[in-house]
């Protein structure tokens, strides 16, 4: 379907996706255009994008994904449109022996013209970190410096991109969680919310992050739109550390899946590991059918917020593996962080197969915040019919549930079940 500028069209979830959505169906022209979520606050609390900070990088194996990636980099830097949300501290990519996608994402940073400098030997990666940082290098490291990257205020950029959504004349309504995809002669005419009311739509764009495939269970989305819970964890630094550790760029490590940022400006260090994840199966209403569900702070409190003992177990391992120091230090709190996961980390963007005028824009994957600026702009060109062949069989909701071996975003373990019981108490939170 492509949607005419007068068309009524409401977008449901005010995440990375959907505010990115409605702000580039403005820039185009759209008159009404409708932003509908769950939560009564935005941006919401348990979005993954709502989060101290998320990696800003173009290093892929897949080209694709580098190029737009410059784009939106690009984007982050008019500090007229997006204030000091940006940091450019550098993305450091560790290498340790022969790593093809490692190497296949220096090669296209190289390519696009990113400001690389090449670390071929552990005292060149050693010089890229500040001097009083206690930090370990191991004796085979080699890696990559990728300047033109680091990290974003995550909550901050929604919020950004929410003002530029209103601003342009577009709404955006909290407290709205939909129970029903209302539809008719085989197409979606709109949706019904838990409060009873009911909004009507000529298209319908679901961006509903990790509640895709459970919010709307008779869709067959849990395929591409698996929910997994990603662990993460955080240490408050004293102000003089918070200034020694600062100048750090991200650490990124693809082999293990860790990552580290910089302190924030409150002087946090958020570190997280990027795998499998946790997966919370739930049946459905008068179904056999299990899917997976967030657990967040939203649906279980602070105690949705704590994350299995093993993980904080590997977290802190990682930690004193890079910054010795920094693992003599407990944890100053944990979340679960929920993505929604396609079975190649590529996004899901395009109509649904049976309703076509529902179209998809969720699965992140992990690694869609970057894209706050543009990612918007691909939705608009799926709606629109704009997309290339190629790109259109690359997000397709109904696409071969098969691993793409050029993008494997280092998921080197499948989802595994959440278990309440072996989950972290505050004590696990402490060093040993």
């Amino acid at each position: 379907m492509s949607a005419n500028l007068d068309s009524q069209i409401l977008i449901v979830g005010a995440g990375v996706f959907g505010v990115s959505t409605a702000f580039h169906l403005l820039s185009r022209g759209y008159k009404n255009v409708t932003v509908i979520d769950r939560s009564t606050v935005l941006p919401a609390p348990d979005a993954a994008s709502t989060d101290k900070n998320k990696i800003v990088r173009s290093s892929y194996a897949d080209s694709f994904y580098t190029a737009l990636a410059r784009e939106a980099i690009a984007a982050w830097k008019n500090t007229e449109e997006w204030g000091d949300t940006y940091h450019e501290s550098g993305v450091y990519c560790a290498m340790q022996g022969q790593d093809s996608y490692i190497d296949e994402a220096y090669k296209n940073d190289v390519a696009h013209g990113a400001r690389v400098d090449e670390l071929p030997t552990p005292e060149a990666v050693r010089s890229i970190f500040p001097a009083d940082v206690n930090v370990f290098v191991p004796d085979n490291a080699r890696g990559f410096l990728n300047h033109d990257g680091g990290w974003a205020f995550a909550s901050q950029g929604v919020e950004r991109m929410m003002s530029k959504v209103t601003s342009l004349g577009g709404k955006i309504i909290p407290g709205k969680a939909v129970v029903e995809l209302l539809k008719a002669d085989g197409k979606a005419t709109g949706v019904r919310c838990a409060d009873g009311s009911v909004l009507e739509a000529d298209l319908v764009v679901l961006a509903v992050g990790s509640w895709t495939a459970s919010a709307f269970p008779g869709l067959g989305l849990d395929g591409q739109c698996l929910a997994t819970g990603q662990t993460v964890t955080f240490v408050q630094l004293t102000p003089e550390e918070g200034d020694r550790y600062r100048q750090c760029p991200v650490y990124v490590d693809f082999h293990s899946g860790f990552y580290i940022f910089p302190p924030n400006h409150e002087n946090i260090v958020k570190l997280a590991i990027h795998s499998g994840g946790f997966v919370q199966k739930i049946r459905q209403e008068n179904s056999d059918v299990y899917v997976s569900t967030p657990r967040t702070v939203v649906s279980d409190g602070v105690d949705g917020l704590r994350i299995p003992k093993s993980s904080v177990q590997k977290l802190r391992a990682e930690l004193a593996r890079i910054y010795p120091d920094l693992a003599k230090k407990p944890f100053s709190g944990t979340r679960l962080c929920w993505y929604t996961d396609s079975t190649n980390d590529d996004w899901v963007i395009g109509a649904h197969p049976d309703i076509g005028n529902v179209f998809m824009a969720t699965s992140g994957s992990g690694h869609a915040y970057k894209f706050l600026p543009n990612i918007g702009r691909l939705v608009v060109d799926a709606i629109e019919g704009k997309l290339s062949p190629e790109l259109a069989k690359k997000f397709a909701v109904n696409r071969l549930h098969e691993h793409d071996v050029t993008e494997p975003e280092v998921r080197l373990n499948p989802p595994a079940e959440l278990i309440v019981d072996e989950l972290c108490t505050p004590d696990d939170l402490l060093p040993a």
